[in-house]
């Protein structure tokens, strides 16, 4: 029996921009590389997920490599300054403009979903439903002038920030070993930003955020916590990872943890080795479901965005992870959980 999955994070849009010109089209026929198209998709079961926007974090969008910064034990790769506002805001348009055109593109296979009723009727379906995700405010005004624009084209998830520092918040660096206590809360802006996203059900994510930052949005939001793409930091000691004080937190709200297939994420030693076994990933779904229950797990792969394992490979891996699942002790019923219904449902809490 096959199991529906929808995921918690894919760069696809950014893969498509920055390689295919922003062709709606490509996704649609066979990418060479990258991680998702359409014809993958199908294979792997994806009914659905994230799909992130991800403005410029420098000139050519280019991410720093953590093996280019390795000191005696890990690394630490510095945290970018912040980046200019109005370009974010273009991109963020071009991106946008592509989604929607791959969803006129896709013969009705492949919907922007703005609401749960047609969330659930996509999936019903078999159709491909695309969540427009903002990784990172940049391209949000300060003053908030410009968010219900962007509610309006379809926004309904959104990272505060990604690893930089913005108006609203400060990222983590990609430092390991490192907790994710570095630097300041949100600021008075990302208060309010929390606040009006509450207001108009949409979906707040705290992957990348630091832990003052994810302690604000604690204090503040009164909607799910949500983490689209971030594993235990007890079993990999990263940034990016959540303390199980975080993953309770998290529990305490209703909220959902994507678990990532990112290797420096999944690895004890966080090393950005491909050879890693997916029994990693099955490692910390199992660690996560045993702390905050199974109903709190989710999958977040970050495809098209990070350095899977070679077992992987792209997003036709999936089913060998939901395999691994059952085979090590997870009921149907909560695979069923941790591959797409949990998403479905904090969805339905969050959403207006």
């Amino acid at each position: 029996m096959s199991v529906p999955v929808f995921d918690g994070h894919n760069d696809t849009l950014l893969n498509l921009y920055m390689n295919y010109d922003a062709s709606a089209e490509q996704f649609f026929q066979e990418i060479n590389g990258g991680h998702i198209d359409y014809s993958r998709a199908q294979k792997a079961g994806l009914r659905g997920g994230f799909f992130a926007i991800f403005p410029p974090p420098y000139a050519g969008l280019s991410v720093p490599d953590p093996e280019d910064y390795l000191m005696e034990e890990g690394y630490d790769v510095p945290l970018p300054e912040e980046v200019d506002a109005e370009a974010c805001k273009r991109v963020t348009d071009h991106m946008i403009d592509l989604l929607y055109r791959m969803e006129s593109s896709s013969n009705h296979n492949f919907k922007v979903v703005t609401n749960f009723d047609r969330l659930r009727e996509t999936f019903a379906h078999n159709q491909l439903a695309a969540v427009l995700h903002f990784e990172g405010a940049e391209a949000i005004n300060p003053d908030l002038s410009n968010l219900e624009n962007y509610y309006q084209k379809g926004l309904r998830s959104l990272g505060l920030v990604w690893s930089r520092p913005n108006a609203f918040a400060q990222g983590v660096p990609y430092r390991y070993p490192s907790t994710g206590d570095i630097g300041p809360g949100l600021t008075k802006a990302g208060k309010s930003l929390v606040k009006k996203c509450n207001q108009l059900g949409i979906m707040l994510d705290t992957s990348h955020l630091n832990e003052k930052g994810f302690w604000d949005v604690v204090s503040v939001s009164d909607a799910p916590i949500v983490a689209t793409h971030s594993n235990s930091y007890s079993l990999c000691p990263i940034s990016r990872n959540l303390t199980d004080e975080q993953l309770n937190a998290i529990r305490a709200s209703q909220g959902v943890v994507g678990v990532t297939y990112s290797v420096n994420m999944l690895r004890s030693d966080g090393k950005m080795n491909r050879d890693t076994s997916l029994q990693e990933i099955v490692r910390h779904i199992r660690y996560i479901v045993d702390l905050i229950g199974v109903e709190h797990v989710a999958l977040g792969s970050d495809f098209d965005g990070t350095t899977l394992p070679n077992e992987l490979k792209d997003v036709t891996g999936v089913p060998k992870v939901v395999d691994l699942l059952r085979k090590e002790g997870f009921t149907l019923e909560e695979v069923h959980k941790i591959a797409s219904q949990n998403w479905m449902s904090v969805l339905k809490k969050t959403w207006k």
